[in-house]
């Protein structure tokens, strides 16, 4: 797990001015042509910079972050295109997306070595010379007393640095690279990292894990802005890892209350479509799995998770859950209810923004924003926590509530199992992060899961850790348990079987 996760790093902030600042354009721009244009010199005020070294590079980096925030795409680098082009088609109320989701802003790559092992300063030169006795390729030599790498013979195998008593030998490996559990971050032709879309499941990791803040999403807040202007009736589904990302003293009901403010029609909890899902995925466990018609069952409401299973392990497509995920389960109930209502799902998880663009999805999820984002509107509005009211929160039970964290989705479904399938035996199963993911998949291929519920998470740690997410994870788990723990009831319907079986979520 990256070791910046939950810092309240200057990428971080860096990234919350952006999208504060792109809040601010939609809410107050009279003209956004003009204004987009002046926004990478308001970001980059000074003469000296910040982070780079001159303005015009910090400028230009700016540049880039603006357009993904407003849900265009990166410009090329060998043509004169204006900041502000395509501002127009992104200047409306309605989702807005220009794929791929993810994208690596070359200007801000630092182009890391992609997997590399260094001697330090530290190195003794001593006698015993173990690195070079190790070595298998003859690639460690000495000048000067002090051992060096051949890097034309290494073939990175880490025997030198497993063997030095000073610790003088350094394993240097790309971040984004390392994060990736789909191998989808490759280099171009200058050393720097792009994303091969053809691979990358969205999950983001490698964008929390840059150092440098190169990676970035495309956003909708500009787009929900402009709904929420143009007077539609725009309804929030927020997921339960929300709790505790907007502040220490921040209630799940002080946070209804600000989206309210913020102009929000209604709130609901995913965790609602997560109690449907719950349910329904225990019946689909009870009636294909205890009796042996599918050889396990794979959890589907991480997008991620399911999108890696579908591209790498094709012949699992069968035993993927095709229930709801809880997103869609809760959009669908907000919409019967209200008819003539978009709703606007707000989450810890950059996926969520390419499953809500699928076709299937599409008419039910009206627009994405995670909850970084979701802060870049509320410090644009200047909305203070402290003098809001605290707003009654619909009571999701704790098994929805508990889908934030990983191992959560799966319990909830056993839970469901134990009460309205007495007697019926489960086997459970979860990985969280893709490369555990995949290992997991591995063995359900070759037959050592048979039986099992299977939960994937793509972050490690599960929703609470996704990339859009504003606390440390550690922390965000438990506020989520806490919040669990408050639920009236532990499992939906668990009075009676039959109950469980009711369509009306």
């Amino acid at each position: 797990m990256n070791n910046m996760r939950g810092l309240d790093t200057q990428v971080r902030k860096y990234r919350r001015q952006i999208f504060r600042e792109i809040a601010d354009l939609a809410y107050n721009s009279t003209n956004i042509i003009d204004d987009i244009e002046a926004l990478p010199y308001k970001i980059v005020k000074a003469d000296e910079p910040e982070f780079w070294e001159n303005i015009y590079r910090e400028r230009a980096v700016a540049r880039e972050h603006c357009r993904l925030a407003m849900g265009m795409s990166l410009r090329p680098e060998n043509q004169p295109v204006h900041v502000s082009q395509g501002v127009e088609e992104s200047n409306i109320a309605e989702k807005y997306y220009e794929p791929p989701l993810m994208q690596v802003i070359p200007s801000a790559c630092n182009a890391c070595p992609e997997n590399r092992y260094v001697v330090s300063n530290e190195c003794m030169g001593c006698v015993a010379r173990p690195c070079k006795e190790v070595c298998p390729k003859d690639a460690i030599y000495f000048e000067n007393g002090k051992s060096h790498i051949d890097y034309e013979k290494c073939i990175r195998c880490g025997k030198c640095k497993a063997v030095c008593p000073y610790d003088a030998i350094s394993h240097k490996v790309r971040p984004c690279m390392d994060a990736c559990g789909v191998n989808a971050i490759e280099s171009d032709e200058y050393g720097r990292a792009k994303i091969n879309p053809e691979k990358c499941v969205s999950c983001g990791m490698c964008m929390v894990s840059c150092p440098f803040g190169a990676i970035a999403d495309k956003s909708q807040i500009f787009q929900l802005i402009r709904a929420m202007q143009s007077g539609k009736k725009i309804i929030a589904e927020i997921a339960p890892a929300f709790v505790g990302q907007f502040g220490t003293d921040v209630s799940p009901q002080k946070v209804k209350s600000a989206l309210k403010e913020l102009g929000f029609y209604e709130v609901y909890e995913v965790a609602i479509g997560a109690d449907a899902g719950a349910m329904a995925e225990a019946k689909h466990y009870v009636e294909e799995v205890s009796t042996g018609r599918l050889p396990f069952l794979l959890t589907s409401c991480c997008p991620s998770w399911s999108m890696m299973a579908k591209n790498l392990f094709p012949e699992t497509i069968e035993s993927i859950s095709n229930e709801l995920t809880p997103m869609v389960a809760t959009a669908r109930y907000i919409k019967e209810t209200h008819a003539d209502a978009h709703v606007v799902f707000i989450g810890p998880c950059a996926a969520k923004k390419l499953e809500a663009s699928r076709r299937a999805v599409r008419s039910d999820v009206d627009f994405v924003i995670t909850f970084e984002e979701l802060m870049g509107m509320f410090e644009a509005k200047e909305i203070t926590f402290d003098t809001l009211a605290e707003e009654a929160v619909e009571d999701a039970t704790g098994a929805g509530r508990g889908y934030g964290i990983a191992g959560g989705v799966a319990s909830a479904i056993e839970a469901c199992i134990h009460a309205y399938y007495p007697g019926t035996e489960v086997k459970v199963e979860h990985a969280e992060g893709l490369a555990d993911c995949r290992k997991m998949l591995m063995l359900a291929k070759a037959g050592r899961k048979s039986g099992c519920l299977i939960e994937g998470m793509a972050c490690p740690g599960g929703c609470v850790a996704g990339a859009g997410t504003n606390i440390p994870i550690t922390q965000a788990a438990k506020e989520v348990l806490g919040f669990k723990g408050q639920a009236q009831k532990a499992i939906p319907y668990e009075n009676t079987k039959e109950e469980s079986n009711d369509e009306s979520h």
